[in-house]
């Protein structure tokens, strides 16, 4: 469980992380990280989005669990007052725990990455 200081929970921070954030995506989730929020939040921030397509709720809600466990470490690599959306795509369902570790490291670094010129 992540402590109430580190969840996102109203829909405008959802959808500022998504609309202004960093968007990386790999086979079983899309992350969107936005790191230049408001001085007034203290820590990292993270929320999760897996949609009916992923699976019932037995599954839907074992995904979210896994992947709250995942993102709990990652959270303190993170610079104070990131949002992070982890949104769980249907491969997630049945991917094993180092996939989703695997996929969810990759993402986060991606989208961690400075923009190339073009």
């Amino acid at each position: 469980m992540l402590a109430a200081a580190q969840r996102l929970r109203r829909s405008t921070d959802f959808a500022a992380a998504i609309r202004g954030g960093r968007r990386a995506g790999r086979g079983t989730l899309v992350v969107h990280l936005l790191v230049d929020e408001p001085a007034f939040a203290s820590q990292a921030r993270a929320g999760f989005v897996v949609s009916k397509a992923v699976g019932n709720a037995v599954v839907r809600n074992k995904v979210r669990r896994r992947l709250r466990h995942l993102v709990r470490p990652l959270l303190a690599e993170l610079p104070e007052g990131a949002s992070l959306v982890v949104r769980a795509l249907p491969p997630a369902a049945g991917a094993t725990q180092a996939i989703l570790a695997a996929d969810l490291e990759g993402a986060v670094a991606a989208a961690r990455r400075p923009r190339r010129p073009r």
